[in-house]
């Protein structure tokens, strides 16, 4: 099993020493400088409160393989989903902080998972649930990005019914239905109708 290698970012040395010495005590991490940030897996950064100052922190940084964890004070006035395409994909608070919790949020980070607080978990559903009430219904869109229409299209497709039997139940021309489709492929790059309705449901839209 290859080291995980982990930078570490701190203003204050004393605090950076010590998240260095608890990553170095397990043997499956490695400590790398901030300025390799390109071949660092997971980038550690201690922040007092997270807010815009934050996001141009981030960006200093090469972005790393697997994502960020932030160690944070007692602050967070950040929005979710900018947070969330910078990378960052942990955050512990300092108050529940203790070096078994770093180096369990590190290992998640590393495999793809994420490691939240349960306060910041309800102020994400509620984000995806403003995003999706105030900003994608209106514009006839799911949290996929699809309309609700193509969706509805896709779900027929995948339990088995043709373009003709699809164009009756949804009320729709044949034409429409056929160009839901081929809008699909070529958005995609997908082959036919078939590679459509089997990338929708390995990408979770239906």
């Amino acid at each position: 099993m290859r080291s995980i290698r982990v930078a570490i970012h701190a203003e204050d040395p004393l605090v950076s020493i010590g998240l260095k010495s608890s990553i170095r005590e397990s043997s499956h991490m490695v400590v790398v400088g901030t300025e390799d940030g390109a071949s660092a897996d997971v980038v550690v950064v201690l922040l007092d409160t997270v807010d815009v100052g934050t996001m141009d922190l981030l960006r200093t940084f090469e972005k790393p393989g697997n994502g960020f964890l932030l160690v944070v004070g007692n602050g967070w006035k950040a929005d979710y989903s900018e947070i969330a395409e910078l990378g960052v994909r942990a955050v512990l608070w300092r108050s529940d902080f203790s070096r078994a919790r770093l180096v369990s949020a590190v290992f998640l980070v590393n495999s793809g998972d994420a490691c939240l607080p349960a306060s910041l978990q309800g102020g994400l559903l509620d984000h995806v649930k403003h995003v999706r009430n105030d900003i994608l219904a209106p514009r006839g869109l799911t949290s996929s990005g699809l309309s609700a229409r193509e969706v509805d299209v896709l779900r027929l497709a995948a339990d088995g019914y043709a373009i003709t039997e699809i164009s009756q139940k949804l009320a729709y021309s044949e034409r429409t239905i056929k160009n839901v489709f081929y809008g699909l492929m070529k958005q995609f790059n997908l082959k036919n109708r078939t590679h459509v309705v089997s990338y929708a449901i390995r990408a979770g839209v239906i």
